[in-house]
């Protein structure tokens, strides 16, 4: 475990330089959101385009996983919102709550560290964990607050989601690139190193930007930041470990990989949501910077054991 943890520490190491930088204020919130920007809209997409253009969706497309990854966090998804409503929760809040204890940092943490670490044979089943998070449970929570607030299902809400996945630079990039992959078109070398270029910025980039905007955010709530992420970092790995390995049993490595991601701690965008919608937002932010500190030990120890799996 000592080896794994010296793997992931220089990964930690970034995301506290950043904490450090934004705490200091040395990085502004503004700077910290331009960062952002460039991350997610540029250097990321090229980092997931690439990767997907050289894929093959027959070699992606494991439906067995994806149902896998899916049941286990749906388990751990559904306890986090039974448990809200046993304490009197409205649905909104419940729904913030339940998001906090599955949706992992995938896109900005998982794909550079978890494909340094395991091997690039890891790309296909980290974007599809990616995939099941932005196309089911964002769209989820977007349709619980919603719905709740205005008492019914719409056209507008669904109008809404599929805006919303459209938009995503992320869908958008792992989507062109398995179009671009599935035409069987090769990559010319100038657009390969130019993806190759933008995509390296995505890994440093994407750690300090987390780190960063932690910085500005509060830890209020710390009882239930403590029961949210311990539904993250504990309950959904193992969750997801007991579908992957004997309900809808996938091969050893893919259920190493998925395993992984669900130990990552819980994704910024959950903030995002909770803010926008005026939902819990304290909660959320509580939740994102406890697991994040706590994962340092937890995602080392978790990846040491699936380590054993292959």
């Amino acid at each position: 475990m000592l080896a794994i943890f010296l793997k992931t520490l220089p990964f930690f190491a970034i995301i506290g330089l950043g904490y450090w930088a934004g705490r200091t204020k040395f990085f502004s919130q503004e700077a910290t959101a331009y960062l952002t920007k460039f991350v997610f809209y540029f250097a990321l997409s090229a980092m997931l385009f690439r990767f997907a253009a050289n894929l093959s969706l027959v070699e992606v497309l494991d439906w067995p996983l994806v149902g896998a990854y899916l049941l286990g966090t749906l388990a751990i998804y559904l306890l986090a919102t039974g448990i809200a409503f046993l304490r009197r929760l409205d649905i909104p809040t419940a729904a913030i709550e339940a998001q906090c204890a599955v949706i992992g940092n995938v896109g900005f943490l998982g794909v550079p560290m978890l494909v340094l670490l395991l091997g690039e044979r890891a790309i296909g089943p980290v974007m599809l964990v990616l995939a099941v998070d932005l196309i089911v449970f964002s769209s989820l929570i977007v349709i619980l607050i919603t719905g709740s607030r205005d008492g019914r299902m719409s056209f507008a809400i669904l109008r809404t989601v599929g805006l919303g996945l459209l938009r995503n630079p992320m869908i958008v990039a792992i989507s062109s690139g398995l179009i671009w992959s599935a035409l069987e078109i090769p990559i010319p070398a100038p657009l390969n190193e130019f993806l190759a270029l933008l995509g390296a910025a995505a890994t440093p980039g994407a750690l300090f930007a987390i780190g960063a905007s932690l910085a500005a955010i509060a830890a209020e709530r710390v009882q239930v930041a403590a029961w949210l992420s311990f539904c993250k970092l504990v309950l959904h790995p193992a969750a997801v470990a007991i579908a992957a390995l004997w309900i809808i049993p996938i091969d050893p490595y893919s259920a190493a990989v998925v395993i992984s991601a669900a130990a990552l701690p819980v994704a910024g965008n959950v903030y995002i949501l909770a803010q926008h919608y005026g939902v819990a937002p304290h909660r959320a932010s509580a939740a994102i910077l406890l697991s994040t500190v706590v994962s340092i030990g937890t995602v080392s120890a978790v990846i040491a054991w699936v380590g054993t799996l292959t």
